[in-house]
């Protein structure tokens, strides 16, 4: 798998830096951008400008490509599915929270009417 999804010489680099650190950020963007009524179209757009930064850190702390399409995607497709579970997972809290009387959780990440 090392140099098709990841660059770096260890997994545990792309681990820590995309998965550790960029889910964390991106788990709290989902959430910030629900919490705030925003659309998923945002959300999308912030996770584009969240795997730039990502490339970012790999390129500054261990020497990995900054313009790379191929690594820049997979860390963004990654991003993208920790800042959806976080927009789903509030939403959802917010919905049944704020709606009661509409609505009833399904799942962790949807609801149902009631």
């Amino acid at each position: 798998m090392q140099g098709i999804l990841y660059e770096e010489p260890s997994f545990l680099q792309f681990l820590f830096v995309t998965v550790i650190m960029g889910g964390w950020t991106a788990w709290r963007t989902g959430k910030s951008v629900a919490e705030n009524w925003q659309t998923y179209r945002t959300l999308v757009l912030y996770v584009l400008l969240l795997g730039v930064a990502i490339r970012f850190i790999h390129h500054a702390l261990f020497h990995g490509s900054m313009l790379t399409l191929q690594y820049y995607f997979v860390d963004t497709v990654v991003l993208l599915l920790f800042a959806t579970a976080g927009y789903r997972f509030y939403r959802t809290k917010q919905m049944t929270n704020i709606y009661y009387w509409l609505y009833e959780k399904a799942s962790p990440f949807s609801w149902k009417a009631k």
